[in-house]
């Protein structure tokens, strides 16, 4: 248990001493006054500490936030965990002069015992924080009528890189589906994403990101165009496999930067978000930035930027003939409709650009707190 392996023996202003197993370790804190917490996966959670970090320490022109996977060198700070999981592994074991603020990005108890459990903890844990952030309206409805207070609460979205993320010229489309083997006549669907159980091959579908409403509209959609399928992301075993079962072509690769996501993007017809429970998801940020038409589930941010018939389709959570002729009507949209809805829909996701997300997170959130501890 890390209860018995990993906690603080007492603090000493400039160090903390840690007991780890068996054995002593004087650890030096953080310098800087915030502190964005983050799993040691090189994953969605690093990648969004990173940009407000960037982001906020250009405006101040110091070093204000610092990412850090290391959570117990955190003292006397404002912390910010990434995500509330992390929160609750961690927030008990660290000194209770810190100021907390967490990311709370989705669940509801309906989602499982486990999920309805993790959210008695997060609520009982709250009079310990200073702030809850949350990217959708949804989840905001939701985290008030739990009973966090509204002076807690503080809504920023989840952000996207639009100079990374953008409409491609004519050649970077040709070039980017000309590498990964797609034709002009094939239509193709995206789906980034880790929708299978674990990090290993995901045979086991994660239910929650609806992999198996992925498969269900694509089939419907292959018998009327002649759809191929991009995957990127781990654990796409299950949706790998459904698609070999049912004759779709995809491609699978594993994209490990961010970055090298756009070009994905570009290569794309249409983008499908399919999940019965999101946060964001940050594909529909991302597609929506790069003039890739979306279809979403409604769920997480997606009500919030999708506006259904001009800048995507958006379908209630499991109807898959909603969602089947939704991309059916984008995907036949006259040429001039279709570059519109791409305009719009690049124009509405302005708001998440991380220029904007990173200030909001300096201006709303560290700010306030710093200026009250000094």
């Amino acid at each position: 248990m890390l209860k018995d392996t990993l906690r603080p023996l007492k603090n000493w202003g400039t160090a903390t001493t840690w007991r780890i197993g068996h054995r002593f370790r004087l650890v030096r804190p953080i310098k800087a006054p915030v502190s964005f917490v983050v799993e040691k996966a090189d994953w969605s959670i690093r990648w969004d500490g990173e940009h407000i970090r960037d982001v906020a320490n250009e405006i101040t022109g110091n070093t204000t936030v610092e990412v850090t996977d290391s959570a117990y060198r955190v003292t006397e700070q404002v912390v910010h965990f990434g995500s509330q999981y992390m929160w609750l592994h961690w927030g008990r074991f660290l000194s209770k002069r810190n100021r907390f603020v967490v990311s709370f990005f989705h669940g509801k108890p309906e989602d499982g015992p486990q999920v309805e459990q993790h959210i008695e903890s997060f609520l009982k844990s709250v009079p310990s924080l200073t702030t809850v952030i949350t990217a959708a309206s949804m989840m905001e409805q939701r985290l008030l009528k739990w009973g966090v207070p509204r002076e807690k609460l503080v809504r920023i979205p989840i952000g996207v890189n639009t100079r990374s993320f953008r409409l491609p010229t004519p050649l970077e489309r040709a070039k980017s589906r000309d590498r990964f083997g797609f034709t002009p006549d094939q239509v193709v669907i995206g789906s980034f994403q880790k929708d299978g159980v674990g990090w290993g091959y995901g045979m086991e579908p994660k239910l929650i990101k609806g992999p198996d409403i992925f498969i269900a509209a694509v089939e419907r959609i292959a018998r009327v165009l002649p759809v191929s399928v991009l995957l990127t992301g781990p654990a796409r075993g299950y949706v790998k496999n459904e698609l070999n079962r049912r004759g779709i072509p995809f491609v699978h690769i594993y994209i490990k930067e961010q970055a090298s996501l756009a070009d994905c993007y570009h290569a794309l017809d249409l983008y499908l978000v399919t999940s019965r429970e999101e946060g964001g998801p940050k594909g529909i940020m991302e597609s929506m930035a790069s003039g890739v038409p979306i279809v979403s589930t409604c769920v997480g941010m997606a009500p919030d930027l999708i506006v259904d018939g001009v800048t995507g389709g958006l379908a209630e959570s499991e109807d898959v003939e909603g969602i089947v002729e939704r991309a059916l009507r984008i995907l036949s949209l006259p040429e001039g409709e279709s570059a519109n809805l791409k305009v719009q829909a690049a124009e509405a996701v302005k708001v998440c650009d991380w220029s904007v997300v990173g200030r909001r997170h300096l201006k709303e959130v560290y700010e306030p707190l710093l200026d009250h501890a000094s």
